[in-house]
């Protein structure tokens, strides 16, 4: 049902049971003029320097009326005022990410498996074999992202031979990173994939010695042909695809995400595939914000998209809740310079500036905001190079964004800065952050990005995810990145110059990301008269211990003072939700990442060792770390169990 302000209000009416939400007092009864819901008891965290940290906020009208303590604002609550008590939990403003693709990875999520969390390749194999039981011909399984072999109990990638004896009858596509797919012996049937079938442009299909396809598909170092492949597997139908989409928002909303820029993608045209999102903001059915960009689908014929895009579209148009943003985050194909750590740095194509200026000067004529994917400094330089020629002719007047920059030198952090621009960061490093290591060497993996360099420089940075193809959608693992340093799987990336604290992160999780869409006026601080968009929190984020940051989600989330998702005891305030379709969903069945906290206390023992089981095991009492640090210890029984390792690692 549509998730409107005066719902949440109406639903509260017949909520009388919940201990957490509770009538006011008569001293507010004679008030004509009271907020609709108070939220108080808790520990709120503004991000607003008038008032950083309050215990009750008032909403009014979709909006922040009042932040202070209980006592201040209490005294407001009027007859039919809606009393939700917090219980002392952390409350944030609502997270925003700044660069993911959430419309089309909404087409597809009922569809995917998700290996986020999945502590062994043993525990991702039997999902993955009982997943393709339930799958029925002719579609298949998919794993598209969100994971790193380093996660893994047993440090390593599933094989091919792994996934075959999974999953022998039915297609398996598994992506991983940017670098290379999997395919099993049911998928490349499905495709036609044989002896004859040639490599296509800067992809590879690895055959053994006999010519066969193995089912290791490389990108080197396009990932055209991991994207294309994937693109052969069956759609769901579009009311399923409804469907899919209302299911990934509640899982953002599981996580405190009340926003996202979507930052467009390849295969997602305009305006046909954003069909089924325009849908859903006509039925009054989206629970997340959506700024969208529009991204240039066919090599060669960029500038035509945009000249055709700017007599449909303007930047702005739309509502609070769905707006059309910019340009981006692909304007042309030859700038592509996509970060497959596990390949050398692509050289762009010589013809990048020349079909990339027109492009950027019909966007400074036409007042668009525009962004561009960026992984290394080398194809910054020559973008910034571009973006000053146009500058210098007709002056921006309006923002550019900078995706990823993850080497960007001082140099161009301040050229960006110059131009007006900013840098939208994710956490691709900490899937990725050993490849690079092991590529560029641990002093280059220092800062990258150099995320503080870029706040000393007073850039506007946002961060988010680029989900959901490499990195997780899950913003806490991106929360848990910027204030450790560490990849997924442990490995210290940074020092203390490069890693930020916590009030910091957050920040660029809210405050931050509401520039990149043009919305700092009414996003990103708990303020009178922004929106109120907040997030209820399972664990105080300010004071659990580190590795436990990437468990936390939100019992209770709101956008624009409406609840859009409750757990526990809020749970009677979540508004219903159809079960996923079709009814083989991976959704319905395996737990999603913002699921999966109380089921990974259940498997703490499989667990690699950096992500929380406190480097011991608790049978034997041996230091796990031992074991990823040094050489095996084969005589010190005490220290790693012996050369074969403790049970406590068997898979």
């Amino acid at each position: 049902m549509p998730i409107r302000r005066r719902t949440f209000v109406q639903g509260l009416a017949s909520a009388g049971a919940l201990a957490t939400i509770r009538s006011p007092s008569a001293r507010g009864q004679q008030m004509t003029d009271a907020p609709d819901v108070i939220l108080h008891n808790g520990r709120i965290t503004t991000l607003d320097a008038a008032t950083p940290d309050a215990e009750a906020v008032a909403v009014k009208d979709g909006l922040v009326e009042t932040i202070g303590t209980d006592d201040t604002v209490m005294r407001l609550a009027g007859p039919k005022t809606k009393i939700v008590d917090l219980g002392g939990r952390r409350t944030i403003p609502g997270l925003n990410d700044s660069h993911t693709h959430l419309i089309r990875g909404g087409l597809n999520f009922n569809m995917e498996l998700r290996w986020e969390g999945v502590p062994s390749v043993a525990d991702a194999l039997r999902s993955l074999k009982a997943q393709a039981e339930r799958t029925p011909a002719p579609q298949w399984v998919r794993v598209v992202g969100g994971w790193s072999e380093f996660q893994f109990a047993e440090r390593r990638m599933p094989t091919l031979d792994d996934i075959n004896n999974a999953a022998p009858d039915t297609p398996v596509f598994i992506l991983h990173l940017y670098g290379r797919a999997l395919l099993n012996k049911a998928a490349l049937n499905v495709l036609g994939f044989d002896k004859s079938t040639p490599n296509p442009p800067g992809g590879v299909i690895e055959k053994d010695a006999s010519g066969n396809p193995t089912g290791l598909l490389l990108a080197k170092p396009s990932a055209l042909i991991l994207y294309s492949t994937l693109a052969r597997g069956p759609t769901l139908p579009i009311e399923d695809q409804i469907n899919s989409t209302r299911h990934y928002m509640r899982e953002m909303n599981r996580l405190g995400i009340t926003s996202v820029i979507d930052a467009g993608g390849g295969g997602q045209n305009y305006p046909d595939d954003y069909d089924v999102i325009q849908r859903l903001h006509d039925a009054g059915e989206l629970t997340v914000r959506i700024a969208y960009n529009l991204f240039a689908q066919k090599a060669g014929g960029e500038l035509g998209d945009f000249e055709r895009w700017s007599t449909m579209a303007k930047p702005d148009q739309g509502t609070a809740m769905l707006r059309m943003s910019g340009a981006g985050e692909n304007l042309t194909w030859s700038a592509a310079d996509f970060e497959n750590f596990l390949e050398p740095r692509p050289d762009l194509a010589p013809t990048m500036e020349a079909d990339l200026e027109p492009i950027v000067e019909l966007l400074a004529a036409n007042k668009w905001p525009f962004r561009i994917h960026a992984t290394y400094d080398e194809s910054i330089d020559r973008f910034l190079t571009v973006f000053e020629r146009v500058n210098g002719k007709s002056p921006f007047e309006t923002r550019f964004i900078i995706d990823h920059a993850e080497t960007i030198s001082d140099r161009n952090i301040d050229r960006i800065k110059a131009l007006g621009g900013g840098i939208a960061i994710q956490h691709r490093m900490a899937f990725q952050g050993e490849y690079f290591v092991e590529r560029y060497g641990a002093d280059a993996a220092r800062e990258t990005p150099p995320i503080n360099k870029m706040l000393a420089a007073g850039l506007p940075v946002g961060a988010g995810t680029d989900a959901t193809r490499v990195s997780s959608y899950d913003p806490w693992v991106a929360l848990f990145w910027l204030t450790t340093g560490q990849t997924l799987g442990g490995l210290p990336l940074y020092g203390e110059a490069n890693i930020l604290d916590r009030t910091a992160a957050l920040r660029l999780w809210t405050a931050g990301s509401a520039w990149f869409s043009g919305e700092a006026e009414v996003k990103g601080t708990l303020s009178p008269g922004k929106y109120a968009d907040l997030a209820v929190l399972s664990a105080d984020y300010m004071t659990v211990p580190p590795q436990e940051i990437r468990r936390i989600n939100a019992v209770l989330t709101m956008v624009g003072g409406a609840v859009v998702y409750g757990e526990g005891d809020y749970a009677d305030l979540s508004p219903p939700i159809p079960p996923a379709s079709p009814s083989w969903s991976p959704v319905n069945t395996v737990p999603s990442p913002a699921q999966r906290a109380g089921a990974e206390k259940e498997t703490r023992h499989a667990r690699a060792c950096a992500d929380g089981c406190q480097s011991h095991c608790g049978v034997h009492g041996h230091d796990h770390l031992i074991a990823w640090n040094n050489p095996i210890p084969v005589s010190d029984k005490n220290a790693f169990w012996g050369a074969l390792g403790c049970s406590c690692f068997a898979v």
